[in-house]
């Protein structure tokens, strides 16, 4: 029996998407908590947090997307002729996130506001539209002779914009439980003033995301709910349960790392219940990942250097959080 290259292909590209939801979603959750904290000196510690890190966090985004074109060409190809608009609108605010980390440090301090702006704007973009995206690849492409048969705009559904939102509240808590982890005094305080009421709406949207998106589509229903599988995958929504209700109680007991820890959970989990959903599929509802597969050799040549990299990206990663741990004060700077 030969090694399975699209099925070890698939675990890196979920694995490396796994890694960029994680690490760049607490950042673009900062940006969405920008407008929450008014003062200029609080807003530049939540930036010091992840000025050292978040370039290196989107990483994981470029190999996702590379592994995605070397490994499942065709995937690559449906994927984006049907989600060409909102991706573009994502990398236009991660563009203008970008910008606004590098000028506003710089800026003069009656235009610094136009770079808060950027950053809240970029942010709020960037995760709106990945929530889009989502949606609309849960809600499935229409293929047919292996090309995108679908329009434009038919990403555009209550249930993806639904989605686009659902992830604002999952990245604004995730940036929240990160700032109270990495900072102390009143932004701090402000942080768990603030995780309580997301937390519960994070509970709401993933409820009516877990109650929609069975009711749309049958076969989803079918892999939830039918025996045995139903007491295969019920430890994921009570896991959900007992997570939800650990944050909370973290965050009445000002613990410092317990919230990003459960929050991190919270993430997993979810996405484990998106693979859950829709696997072995990469192109819902009927292109799986070996027909989506390129030859063998270009898989094989590929995973080499792959497997290459793979290892210095997490050295390095682990090493620039390691020299930046800690709490951030006010004395801190980026420059």
């Amino acid at each position: 029996m030969g090694i399975d290259l699209s099925l070890i292909w698939a675990v890196i590209i979920i694995f490396g998407i796994m890694m960029y939801v994680i690490m760049d979603g607490f950042d673009l959750g900062i940006g969405i908590l920008f407008p929450f904290i008014k003062g200029d000196r609080d807003r530049d510690v939540m930036m010091n947090t992840v000025a050292p890190v978040w370039d290196g966090n989107e990483t994981w985004l470029v190999l996702g997307g590379a592994a995605l074109f070397g490994a499942f060409p065709l995937a690559y190809a449906v994927v984006l002729s049907a989600l060409y608009l909102p991706l573009i609108f994502m990398l236009i605010g991660l563009i203008f996130r970008g910008v606004a980390f590098e000028f506003r440090f710089k800026a003069r301090d009656d235009k610094r506001h136009l770079w808060d702006k950027a950053f809240i704007g970029g942010s709020l973009v960037a995760t709106f539209c990945q929530g889009v995206a989502l949606g609309a690849f849960i809600d499935g492409i229409p293929v047919v002779n292996r090309s995108y048969a679908g329009g434009g705009l038919d990403w555009m559904t209550p249930f993806s914009l639904f989605c686009g939102l659902a992830l604002i509240v999952a990245y604004a808590l995730l940036g929240c439980t990160w700032l109270i982890m990495k900072t102390e005094g009143k932004l701090q305080v402000e942080m768990y003033n603030l995780a309580r009421p997301l937390a519960l709406v994070l509970l709401v949207v993933i409820g009516v995301v877990s109650i929609w998106t069975p009711l749309t589509h049958s076969e989803i229903a079918a892999r939830w709910f039918s025996l045995p599988n139903l007491f295969w995958f019920m430890p994921v929504p009570i896991l959900v349960l007992i997570s939800l209700y650990g944050l909370l109680k973290a965050v009445v007991h000002r613990a410092h790392y317990t919230p990003f820890l459960l929050t991190l959970m919270l993430i997993f989990l979810g996405y484990s219940g998106l693979g859950i959903s829709l696997w072995p599929n990469i192109v819902p509802p009927s292109i799986s990942i070996w027909d989506a597969a390129s030859p063998p050799q270009s898989q094989g040549f590929i995973l080499v250097g792959t497997l290459f990299i793979i290892p210095l990206i997490l050295g390095y990663t682990f090493w620039s959080y390691y020299v930046f741990r800690g709490k951030v004060t006010h004395d801190d700077g980026y420059h």
